[in-house]
């Protein structure tokens, strides 16, 4: 009897002990994934607006579906309130003109209250700053903002900071950063707005339940589309996405579970970004846009696709008009990748950038700044965009301040 007493506690140890080296071994696995992840966590904010980012507490943000409705400071025409629109911008080396401008194309087209994050390096806030608190009064009402030091991961921090562009993949780590923000609308600094940002804010209402992103296509031609054509990692659908203009629910992608092909679990946003580097960094030519879309190969349930017309660029015009959406509504946002808005290879794209660069707040729009860009585009009909330029200004046309277009021009 005491035999089988003894191989029972035996049997009953091994088992126990078997158990115990499982779950080591699982936490060991998921340890070596699971970068622990600093940021400095110093700005500086205007002095004129309330320091702290307008969204819901962090025990209410997001608590049902966190579909990135944000407190905001005013109501609408029936009482209601409306959301603060929460815009990231990252700028560094010379890219602070082109953040000038981005703003600034964001401002005069848009009526509802924006917030600005802006991540520059540190030698470039005083004069971000002082760009920003020159501009009328009346225009400063329009928005607050907090300019941030650029941050990222304690280790390998220089592979960052360097990886395609400088400070490009800094979006990666915006979830991490701006942890009381739910929703964002992240754009690069090359992209300008041709129509109000709220209505591509308005776009976080089309997520569904599983969607925490949204981008557009990086092509809608796959005969001249690089990811199918070129790539040597996972892209998302057939020709990858464009990250430049990148709706992100906040919240979700904080909360949410990524499946990989690292592990066979799932890694929170925060866990995967170190490893998935580590892995394709020989791998990758378009930086931090390879890695996400790598993320969303992996997740095509969590990514909403936005039509070409809300990230416009010279792929959509350089040998031939190829978005549909811009053809029949008109651009919504510029995207003068490539720095096509700094060189003469695309005058189209330089044109409605010189316009907006050289438009001084207070002057009439449509004589300061309409008919100055139409005079510009109408000298670049000698290329490709050039001949569809009008789809540039069609949307312009719609947006407030610019329907006294058509009466100036008849009278």
């Amino acid at each position: 009897m005491r035999r089988y007493v003894r191989a029972l506690v035996l049997c009953t140890v091994l088992v126990l002990l078997s158990v115990l080296y499982v779950l080591s071994e699982l936490h060991a696995n998921r340890a070596n994934t699971t970068p622990l992840l600093r940021f400095s966590s110093s700005s500086h904010t205007n002095k004129n607006n309330d320091n702290r980012p307008q969204t819901k507490p962090p025990h209410t943000a997001d608590r049902s579906r966190g579909d990135g409705r944000n407190a905001a400071p005013k109501a609408d025409s029936a009482g209601r309130r409306e959301e603060a629109i929460h815009l990231a911008v990252v700028a560094c080396g010379t890219r602070q003109d082109e953040a000038v401008s981005l703003l600034k194309s964001a401002v005069i087209l848009s009526n509802r209250a924006m917030r600005f994050h802006l991540f520059a390096e540190d030698q470039l806030h005083s004069s971000i700053k002082a760009v920003l608190d020159s501009w009328p009064a009346s225009v400063r009402q329009k928005f607050s903002y907090t300019v941030y030091p650029v941050s990222f991961p304690s280790q390998d921090q220089s592979e960052w900071s360097k990886l395609f562009k400088p400070c490009a993949s800094q979006r990666l780590f915006l979830p991490m950063i701006l942890k009381e923000v739910d929703s964002l609308l992240y754009v690069d600094t090359d992209v300008l707005f041709l129509r109000p940002v709220e209505l591509l804010w308005d776009l976080f209402m089309q997520f569904n339940s599983s969607q925490l992103a949204a981008m557009a296509p990086e092509h809608e031609e796959p005969r001249i589309a690089w990811y199918n054509r070129f790539a040597r990692h996972p892209y998302y659908g057939q020709t990858g996405i464009n990250s430049g203009v990148m709706l992100m629910n906040l919240t979700r992608m904080r909360r949410a579970h990524f499946k990989n092909d690292m592990t066979t679990v799932g890694l929170r946003w925060e866990e995967l970004l170190v490893p998935l580097l580590n892995k394709y960094k020989l791998n990758i030519t378009w930086g931090d846009q390879d890695l996400i879309n790598i993320i969303f190969h992996h997740n095509p349930e969590k990514l909403l696709v936005f039509p070409c017309h809300w990230n416009y660029r010279p792929d959509h015009c350089i040998y031939g008009s190829n978005c549909i959406h811009a053809e029949q509504e008109g651009v919504f946002v510029l995207h003068g990748n490539r720095g096509v808005f700094h060189t003469e290879k695309q005058p189209a794209f330089k044109a409605v950038y010189d316009s907006v660069r050289e438009y001084s707040f207070g002057e009439d729009l449509v004589t300061s700044f309409w008919l100055p860009l139409e005079d510009k585009l109408n000298e670049t009909t000698h290329t490709y965009c050039g001949k569809i330029s009008h789809l540039f200004t069609r949307a312009l046309n719609q947006s407030a301040g610019f329907t006294l277009r058509t009466t100036l021009l008849n009278d």
